[in-house]
């Protein structure tokens, strides 16, 4: 079978899987109710609920928070870290960080799937191949350094950059690597500290997270501006070269 009939296969396959939630949605009262439960449930911005909601499942609970996560990295950008906040509340921190760790992983790399497969050739119609292959270049030399930078900043959505990597020429293992990297201080950090701590104590915690990625930033753009200021330098250099 060639690769253009197994791409094909997987478009169809993922599309049906879409439409069948979102009919699912709209026609099965349960799988509505619950879905709107979820939305109220992360727009209250309160972890307690968060917690509250995962609790009432028991013995399921783990696996209730496992898909609340993947199902909140595909519904982006629904806040991430009150599942975390919540697992270590009711998990206790080492096993919350890794239940947050694993199902964060999981999720980042359905949205690196579902751009992969779908999203490519929708996103040259809305753009041009040459503004995609501008951000293949940008991914190709910073991606991992990108991916690290978006994964340390606690409120911004880090799906919307998985969806933006798989649509990509970064292949799926550096992703990978970088993704599991990169939320792994915020997600210790959450876990450990975030269900004791209140009020200020958490805004200063996360004012840290946000210097910490704006200091990686900085070094990130200093690269880019070098690399730039190099590349510069040796054109005008060949130029003179061509010119003697």
């Amino acid at each position: 079978m060639s690769e253009n009939k197994k791409s094909l296969i997987k478009k169809i396959i993922l599309l049906l899987i879409i439409v069948i939630c979102v009919l699912a949605y709209f026609f099965i009262p349960v799988v509505n109710s619950n879905i709107n439960a979820i939305f109220k449930m992360f727009a209250t911005g309160d972890f307690n609920v968060v917690k509250e909601f995962v609790a009432s499942y028991g013995h399921y609970a783990m696996a209730v928070s496992f898909m609340l996560m993947v199902f909140q990295s595909i519904a982006a950008p629904l806040p991430a870290f009150l599942i975390t906040f919540a697992n270590a509340n009711l998990f206790g921190w080492k096993a919350g960080a890794l239940l947050s760790w694993s199902s964060a992983m999981a999720g980042a790399a359905v949205c690196f799937y579902i751009a992969r497969i779908l999203g490519r050739d929708f996103v040259e119609k809305l753009t041009s191949k040459t503004g995609l292959k501008q951000i293949d270049d940008f991914f190709a030399k910073y991606g991992r350094q990108s991916i690290l930078i978006a994964r340390l900043l606690p409120f911004i959505s880090f799906d919307i950059v998985s969806y933006a990597a798989g649509l990509t020429s970064m292949n799926f293992l550096s992703f990978f690597i970088a993704t599991g990297i990169g939320q792994l201080p915020a997600t210790i950090v959450y876990s450990y500290v975030g269900g004791m701590l209140t009020g200020g104590a958490k805004l200063f915690v996360t004012g840290l997270l946000i210097l910490f990625a704006l200091s990686a930033l900085i070094i990130l753009l200093r690269q880019i501006y070098k690399n730039k200021k190099d590349k510069t330098e040796n054109n005008n250099l060949k130029k003179n070269e061509n010119e003697i």
